[in-house]
């Protein structure tokens, strides 16, 4: 079974994609039977229609379904149990309280944004934002109303254009060697398109969509209400545990990107110990330990009741974990079944500019299977040889590279699992997700292209 190869085309394989596409959103909209089932139905259906042999479909159906979860169920429930001792120690009010006395109401979410920007420099996309997401929702609280999209999305966004454009994160990263470009001029481009690309596609896109659909803050991690603690931490206590998974995994991210440059021997002891702490369960782990001891034993909870405490936190977040790894499952069988490998054929000889072509086969990549990794990787692997036999300026390939990134977030919908921990994070059912969160992926897709292309433009004229 091992040596199967898909013998369907790009076309049916595309319309098997589109019809399994469509029956998710019809189960999950009209019908409203859960998401989690209905990934898991849609899956094994694709999978036999796909013509994915009968002894491989469990298996591939698992290998998408854990694949997911060895990444994902770590960093939701370790950022869980940390977010809900910020919370419940009245460390989130405090640090909300803060927020709002320095910037005031009006700039809160637009602060919170610069913050996640910042923050989202060393730490990825789905880390990043369980981390921050007891802040986000206590500050949206603090200044009342319906204003989850508001608070909510100005973050998300922040962490996904930084995840999306900027080194040391994986996606491009591996484009740079894909292209050999280099990743100093990568990554100062992406972090000089990246303020103007969250204000555009995250922050504005955020006060449009929290007018158009006003949402309450949901109870993911408690409720700060008047039953707060008559002892909560200072804020710079809080600040500090908060900071803390992020210096740890700037180890990781920051060593990688150094060895990558053969400024450091990978293979170095300390380097790989100071790696290890820095990925992301691990300094995850470390954080929720501390806090655990600073937010709770040393505040004088008692062991009993930071257990119940931490015992509680899992139910809100088991359907998240849960839907999240059926979305990979999704994916996974799609990616399986060879879609991507027949719509490279395919799309391999368009005649189109190099970079628009790079952008362009990431973008069909991603909408077809979902992993936004597959699509660069894939578009980067096929464009590659192009590339190196152009002769393009060393600003031209950082272009190229990063227009091979913004095609890969395109349009996040039901076959990225991406699309499901943020839709569930911020409690949204499937239609509000695909009319915020798939469309602000969408904008920032193309904004961020343009902007490339742009850069790209302008280096072509002065010949640099």
């Amino acid at each position: 079974m091992e040596d199967w190869t898909q013998t369907l085309g790009a076309g049916p394989l595309l319309g098997i994609a589109a019809v399994a596409v469509a029956l998710i959103l019809f189960l999950v909209i009209k019908v409203r039977l859960h998401a989690f089932l209905v990934l898991v139905v849609v899956s094994l259906l694709t999978a036999l229609a796909t013509g994915i042999p009968a002894g491989m479909i469990v298996d591939t159906l698992l290998d998408g379904f854990g694949g997911t979860l060895g990444s994902v169920a770590l960093l939701i429930g370790l950022g869980a149990i940390l977010g809900r001792l910020v919370e419940s120690s009245g460390g989130a009010k405090v640090v909300a309280e803060k927020m709002v006395s320095i910037f005031g109401e009006k700039r809160a979410a637009f602060a919170l944004g610069v913050t996640s920007l910042i923050l989202g420099f060393p730490i990825f996309f789905d880390a990043g934002l369980i981390v921050m997401l007891p802040i986000i929702f206590a500050v949206a609280r603090r200044i009342g109303g319906k204003n989850l999209l508001l608070y909510g999305f100005s973050g998300a966004a922040a962490f996904s254009v930084m995840h999306i454009f900027v080194p040391p994160h994986p996606g491009p990263v591996a484009a740079t060697e894909f292209f050999g470009a280099s990743l100093g001029l990568v990554l100062l481009v992406g972090i000089v398109i990246a303020f103007p690309l969250w204000y555009l596609t995250g922050y504005l896109w955020a006060k449009f969509v929290n007018s158009k659909y006003p949402m309450i803050v949901p109870d993911l991690f408690g409720r700060t209400d008047e039953d707060q603690p008559k002892n909560p931490p200072k804020f710079g206590t809080v600040v500090a545990i908060l900071l803390l998974p992020l210096v740890l995994i700037l180890f990781n991210t920051g060593l990688n990107a150094l060895t990558t440059a053969g400024t450091v021997d990978g293979d170095a002891t300390w380097v790989q110990w100071l790696s290890l702490i820095g990925t992301a369960p691990v300094a995850l782990l470390i954080s929720a330990l501390v806090a655990i001891l600073v937010l709770g034993k040393f505040r004088g909870e008692t062991g009993s009741a930071l257990d119940k405490l931490v015992d509680g936190t899992f139910g809100p977040v088991a359907s998240v974990i849960l839907i999240t790894g059926a979305g990979g499952m999704f994916g996974g069988v799609l990616r399986t079944s060879g879609i991507g490998d027949a719509l490279s054929d395919s799309l391999s000889d368009l005649g189109l500019p190099v970079i628009l072509a790079a952008y362009v086969i990431a973008v069909v990549l991603r909408v077809a299977q979902g992993s936004a990794t597959v699509a660069l990787v894939t578009a980067a692997g096929l464009m590659a040889p192009a590339v190196m036999s152009g002769d393009f300026t060393s600003m031209q390939v950082a272009c190229i590279t990063l227009a091979a990134a913004a095609g890969s977030v395109f349009a996040s919908h039901v076959n990225d699992s991406g699309f499901w921990l943020v839709g569930k994070l911020m409690n949204m059912d499937v239609k509000t997700t695909l009319k915020t969160w798939t469309v602000q992926q969408t904008l920032l897709s193309l904004v961020g292209f343009g902007l490339v292309y742009a850069i790209y433009g302008i280096s072509s004229a002065v010949g640099v």
